[in-house]
């Protein structure tokens, strides 16, 4: 069997009615590969007739999610992108529906049951003990009627979640805004926003993208309008998805009380690092504790700011972000704009891409001839190091902004890597979704240094997906856990802060001068500036999300969103339910303490660069052979082990906040 090609389709060529079809054969593959599984009488299974059929079996419904359906997330066409987001949801019901089918559970049990399955070991046996895992959380232990209805839950689960997705996505609001009403930004922003003449004067309009959003927030002297735009941000999505989320949260409710937890949050964290949710809340009131003094610290600063701004007031919420960036201007002299300018992304890419292929012994090279499905995407194949060879993965970028495009920055399978029947080795593919500004004719795309930070961390996920080396697909790449699959990302943005490696890239757009060294050496000390407010934001997220999933709650997400909202140490905006556009409440459920919960690994792992030095090779390696190749192979904390070579702890964690550890 050839080794398939790294295209993984004609994207230029795609119709709705055509992925509609590849869907349609997608689905009725499988059909006929597990009818042969179940075909297999119960004496002859084997792990090659039942668990790797299976694999193979759900291939072409894998890839059709990941390459057709994906067309929902990043198409320009309307109409196919409408269609690919039905896809989508029909591929995510079929593979629910799979998983309820009795006549596959037996087939696996029974194989369960074999000498065979006893004799399994490494990632079969792993891949054994999780499907039966998936089985009894699926309630096969249930009565046949209970089954029923918790399928019927799971399938109305996949509705909810893509419907809620797809609004945010076409969510499409904004202020409008007189030339003196841009005060405090660059010309070079100003020029980029759309405008229109009324009434012979220019109206310039703000949209809830992140170039547009977070840089007014930041910048723009007009308090007025920044509360105007923020309180828009805070409804996206619309009342319709708080009824669509408080749907969707009654429904894990009752699904888990089925399956005999306590709650949703108690079912979703299980198969996670922490297994329990009273784990959870215990991390984040602990964490609560630990931030609070910083946090009491910079909110007096804040206050201090902007009294000395513009008088007495209280600081507001969507003060916060004004004013951090005032400290910034004023007390350490950093200007996210001026700064910008040194960070022009084709030289972002070229230091991106320079430091992990020398830390990780790969080599990417532009594949000019790769199909793409828009004009501004680009692609790259990944190779070992050296000359020749040939490439063992690919990843595209998609990174400007457009109509109706997915709005958040995230990396995407395409395809996973995986150990074939024949022994040869599937090439992974993926794509990092991201929305930085477009270069125009007279300047180009300029990051401002948390995007610079955003890119690491997104090509963090597409080198665990394109470097993984492990055999079942079903730990290929980021199949982690979810609260350790951001540990690699967060691990790789350290790199955005080390002089070493800034020196690389860092240059100024028009004159070529390299990062100044008391600039670099300011931005470093403004690291920490607001880490306790911003680290209590992240945790009223992840303590909202698993209030909405735990024991208590009672229905009305707004309410308890303004009851938990005095962790930020803000008033709560009335009139807001920023849950409407909080994407993650679908896919990282009960899950968002993710974030907090991997930020504690990743920067313990980022502990042996420091000491060996941010470019040193051999640890680089090291760390791909032990974590990055491995996926889901093992257990996240098995992996931090073994390349710690100890017990991991959160002392790097709390010391990259400004906290003692």
């Amino acid at each position: 069997m050839p080794t398939p090609s790294l295209d993984l389709a004609d994207f230029a060529s795609f119709t709705p009615e055509g992925i509609a079809e590849v869907g349609r054969a997608a689905t009725a593959s499988c059909d006929e590969a597990v009818a042969r599984i179940v075909a297999v009488p119960a004496g002859e299974r084997t792990f090659a007739n039942t668990l790797l059929a299976l694999e193979e079996a759900v291939q072409p419904v894998a890839l059709a999610s990941g390459v057709q359906a994906f067309m929902a997330y990043v198409s320009a066409d309307d109409a196919l992108r409408e269609r690919a987001r039905e896809l989508d949801q029909e591929l995510d019901r079929y593979l629910v529906a799979l998983s309820f089918r009795e006549d596959l559970y037996q087939a696996v049990h029974a194989f369960a049951g074999t000498e065979e399955a006893k004799s399994l070991t490494g990632e079969d046996a792993r891949l054994l003990a999780f499907e039966l895992r998936d089985y009894r959380r699926n309630g096969f232990e249930l009565p046949e009627a209970e089954r029923a209805r918790l399928r019927a839950i799971f399938d109305e689960l996949v509705g909810l979640g893509v419907a809620f997705r797809n609004a945010i996505d076409d969510w499409d609001d904004g202020i409008e805004v007189r030339r003196e009403e841009l005060s405090g930004l660059p010309d070079s922003f100003v020029d980029r926003l759309q405008s229109r003449e009324e009434g012979g004067e220019r109206l310039y309009r703000v949209s809830l993208d992140y170039p547009e959003l977070h840089p007014f927030l930041a910048n723009a002297e007009s308090e007025v309008r920044r509360r105007e735009l923020f309180l828009k941000d805070q409804r996206k999505g619309g009342a319709e998805n708080v009824r669509r989320l408080e749907q969707a949260l009654a429904l894990r409710a009752e699904a888990a009380r089925m399956l005999g937890y306590d709650s949703w949050a108690a079912y979703a964290v299980e198969p996670r690092m922490a297994k329990r949710r009273e784990t959870v809340a215990g991390f984040l009131a602990d964490l609560r504790e630990k931030l609070n003094a910083k946090a009491a610290t910079d909110m007096a600063a804040l206050q201090d700011a902007r009294e000395a701004h513009v008088g007495a007031g209280v600081l507001q919420i969507w003060d916060w972000r004004f004013y951090h960036n005032h400290l910034l201007r004023t007390q350490y002299q950093v200007d996210e704009f001026g700064v910008a300018k040194y960070f022009p992304l084709e030289a972002c890419l070229e230091g991106l891409f320079a430091v992990t292929q020398a830390t990780l012994g790969v080599r990417f090279e532009a594949a000019a001839a790769a199909p793409r499905w828009h004009a501004d995407v680009r692609a790259f194949d990944v190779y070992e190091a050296g000359a020749g060879g040939e490439p063992f993965a690919r990843f595209y970028m998609d990174l400007f902004p457009r109509p109706n495009k997915y709005g958040h920055a995230a990396a995407f399978t395409l395809r996973h890597g995986r150990t074939l029947p024949d022994g040869g080795y599937q090439r992974p593919v993926s794509a990092i979704v991201a929305n930085f500004t477009k270069p125009t004719p007279t300047e180009p795309s300029l990051l401002r240094h948390s995007e610079v930070v955003t890119l690491f961390h997104e090509f963090g996920h597409i080198l665990h997906q394109t470097l993984t080396r492990t055999r079942r697909a079903r730990f290929a790449g980021t199949a982690t856990e979810r609260d350790f699959v951001e540990a690699p990302s967060q691990m790789l943005e350290h790199w955005c802060w080390e002089p070493e490696v800034l020196a690389t890239f860092a240059r100024h757009y028009e004159t070529g001068a390299p990062l100044p060294a008391a600039l670099l050496q300011a931005m470093v000390a403004a690291k920490n500036l607001d880490s306790g407010v911003i680290y209590l934001r992240q945790l009223y997220f992840a303590s909202l999300d698993l209030a909405y999933h735990s024991p208590g709650f009672e229905g009305d997400t707004t309410a308890t969103a303004a009851a938990l909202h005095e962790i930020t140490g803000f008033p709560f905006p009335p009139g807001t339910h920023f849950q409407s556009g909080f994407g993650h409440l679908f896919g990282y459920d009960a899950g968002y303490y993710g974030y907090l919960w991997s930020h504690v690994f990743g920067d313990d792992m980022y502990t042996r660069f420091e000491q060996a030095g941010p470019l040193d090779r051999a640890t680089g390696l090291e760390y791909r052979r032990k974590v990055l190749e491995r996926g889901g192979a093992a257990d996240g904390d098995k992996l931090v082990q073994s390349f710690l070579g100890r017990e991991p702890n959160s002392d790097a964690f709390l010391r990259g906040l400004g906290l003692v550890g």
